[in-house]
């Protein structure tokens, strides 16, 4: 049986629930990935009420539509990072604008309550991300020293273990989404943070292979490496537009604006491999959603959700029950 199809809801926030269920499965889509922000749907209501996550449940079912994942991650990035400009004040309750631990506490209760609220709508992965202590640090001048690092994994560690508790008494799991900002961003980080978290098993991976692509780093080697920590897997492009006088570090232009080094894509359009993605989410026995994160600023979304639900469907297959040559011996 083919891999359940979704869309993560959150480059549609500006749309009702109510308006976007419909169309994404016009589309022909199973189910949504539902933001936690908008009104697609509210974690401290979830985690209180379950007749609202039966009632959120009832509202895609009336268009056929189903929910294996919720994600939190503009939550998730004030919980660790420094909060110490205006960029994240929109992520949290405008009272708190400017207060950075005010926003970091907020942040904290906001996904334990996406933990309890996992478990009254029936899923077990909530998606998003930890911020970071030391993204800022990523260049080495001024100098960075080995134990102010050493300090920034220790801190996400304390931070993150109590949120971690609460996941682990309602039986559901953390999916980072590796990405520059967070406190993985490539293989390596990602390794250095579990080893910080003592490998327990709440934490894991949402597996996106466009973040990778663009740091030059193998997104099927990610997959290798961490065969049993893939919770969720978002189908995202990438598309590296170097060309010698462009760099990976996009030098402060938007996406899309001429001279950048790379750009998301809608899947299918960039230069990521899912074919061997695909075959190596079968050889790890992954059997999750294959859910898109639509973000390509130089197609209409609407035909790109549909083009890229085609898309997803037409890459995934199931690993063969038959070794090809098996009938010559017959």
């Amino acid at each position: 049986m083919a891999r359940k199809v979704t869309i993560f809801t959150g480059q549609w926030a500006d749309l009702p629930l109510a308006e976007l269920a419909p169309e994404i499965a016009s589309f022909g889509y199973d189910g949504l990935e539902l933001a936690c922000w908008g009104d697609h749907f509210d974690v401290r209501q979830g985690a209180e009420s379950k007749a609202y996550c039966d009632d959120k449940r009832a509202e895609l079912a009336e268009h056929g539509l189903g929910v294996w994942a919720i994600s939190n991650h503009l939550a998730g990035q004030l919980i660790c990072d420094p909060n110490f400009d205006a960029r994240s004040d929109g992520f949290a309750p405008r009272e708190l604008a400017g207060n950075a631990e005010a926003k970091r506490e907020w942040a904290i209760a906001q996904m334990k309550y996406a933990a309890r609220a996992a478990r009254n709508l029936g899923v077990d992965v909530v998606n998003g991300f930890t911020g970071s202590p030391i993204w800022h640090m990523l260049y080495s001048f001024p100098p960075v020293s080995k134990e102010m690092i050493a300090d920034g994994y220790r801190f996400f560690a304390d931070t993150f273990n109590p949120i971690l508790d609460v996941f682990a008494e309602n039986g559901v799991k953390f999916a980072l989404e590796v990405h520059p900002t967070e406190i993985a961003f490539d293989i390596v980080t990602a390794a250095r943070t579990l080893e910080a978290l003592k490998f327990r098993p709440e934490f894991g991976f949402n597996f996106d292979p466009s973040h990778l692509l663009w740091q030059m780093v193998d997104p099927v080697r990610f997959l290798r490496e961490f065969p049993d920590r893939i919770y969720h897997v978002h189908m995202k492009d990438a598309k590296l537009t170097l060309d010698g006088k462009s760099g990976i570090l996009s030098s402060h232009l938007d996406f899309d604006q001429p001279g950048r080094g790379w750009n998301f894509r809608s899947p299918g359009h960039g230069d990521v491999n899912f074919e061997e993605i695909i075959r190596e989410l079968n050889l790890i026995n992954y059997q999750g959603p294959l859910s898109v994160e639509w973000e390509d600023c130089g197609m209409d979304r609407k035909y790109g959700a549909a083009d890229a639900c085609a898309f997803v469907r037409k890459v995934d297959f199931r690993p063969s029950q038959l070794q090809f040559d098996a009938a010559f011996s017959k």
